[in-house]
């Protein structure tokens, strides 16, 4: 099968690896004047992955939507606009797969829905979530993964061929739930690296169980079904975004508290602030997310916000 990935970031250049990996014909694209696409074109690599020789790399987009099948991996913010760039050309009879996770700030829109109120008229889309990191993909750690999508021929078209000895996929039954659970793992991973530049690393049990709960009322609230924050997009990710040394979003958070630049892309900066206003408009309680949004965008201690949390009421425990 010919495949695109869009996206030549660290998760879009190893899901470029692994659909060669298991015998696709594969393309990478990256924008014109993009470092991490010139590095490619230089070396073949990023140290993470390396590209086989017949894997392509182009910036041309028309080039890249050739393929049936087209994966997004970028960030959540700038899908809006790669969405209409790519409905601008009339592109019918393709599956885009987003391999990302994020709401969008401005309008608080899943991503499913950004996508599928631009193309999805006449294409397929379906999401790719849950836990694994390109560090332990690439050293031959195996992870269990999650497909889902509106479509149940989509999902089981996909899973078979998606599938290979690294990944094993599920079939995801709520888009709601598993997209709000994907996106918001990041802001609870956030929390997670304050805890951890704090030295108090002891309460991360606590915020993961408040952390689900709280998520779960919201996606109840927004119509999905609650159970599936303890499903791999939200808790079953914990592992790999809570404790990883290669979570970026725990890193921020440890970074923030210790005062210490971190130039990597940490999604639940922006997610937190689409959560956030997505909870008032609900009237759902968020406690940790208030606090992760509180000290970012409001300039609150974080000391102060992280005690607040864990001193809450104990009538109740979540």
């Amino acid at each position: 099968m010919k495949a695109t990935v869009m996206g030549c970031g660290r998760w879009g250049s190893f899901i470029a690896w692994y659909l060669h990996q298991i015998g696709h014909e594969v393309t990478l694209y990256g924008r014109e004047g993009s470092a991490r696409m010139e590095a490619f074109r230089a070396t073949r690599t990023n140290g993470m992955v390396t590209l086989a020789p017949d894997v392509r790399l182009t910036s041309n987009m028309d080039e890249a939507l050739e393929a049936a099948l087209v994966c997004i991996s970028i960030g959540s913010q700038g899908l809006s606009a790669l969405m209409e760039q790519i409905a601008a050309r009339g592109i019918k009879g393709k599956t885009f797969v987003l391999c990302m996770k994020g709401i969008e700030v401005s309008t608080h829109r899943r991503l499913s829905q950004i996508a599928g109120q631009a193309v999805g008229a006449q294409n397929d889309v379906a999401v790719w979530l849950g836990p694994g990191h390109v560090q332990e993909f690439v050293a031959g750690v195996p992870n269990c993964m999650v497909i889902d999508s509106e479509s149940e021929q989509v999902k089981e078209r996909l899973i078979g061929q998606l599938s290979g000895g690294l990944i094993r996929f599920y079939y995801g039954t709520d888009l709601i739930g598993n997209e709000i659970g994907a996106a918001s793992k990041n802001v609870i991973g956030i929390a997670a690296g304050m805890l951890d530049g704090m030295g108090v690393s002891s309460l991360k049990g606590a915020l993961m169980s408040r952390g689900t709960r709280e998520i779960a009322r919201l996606i109840d609230a927004m119509g999905g079904s609650g159970v599936s924050a303890y499903g791999l997009c939200h808790l079953g990710d914990y592992e790999a975004t809570v404790f990883s040394p290669y979570s970026h979003n725990r890193r921020f958070g440890e970074a923030f508290v210790r005062g210490e630049p971190y130039s990597e892309l940490a999604e639940g900066y922006y997610t937190v602030r689409a959560l956030t206003a997505m909870a008032a408009e609900h009237g759902v309680e968020l406690p940790i997310c208030e606090a992760v949004h509180a000290v970012l965008y409001e300039g609150a201690d974080v000391r102060s916000q992280m005690n607040k949390l864990f001193t809450r009421s104990l009538k109740r425990e979540f």
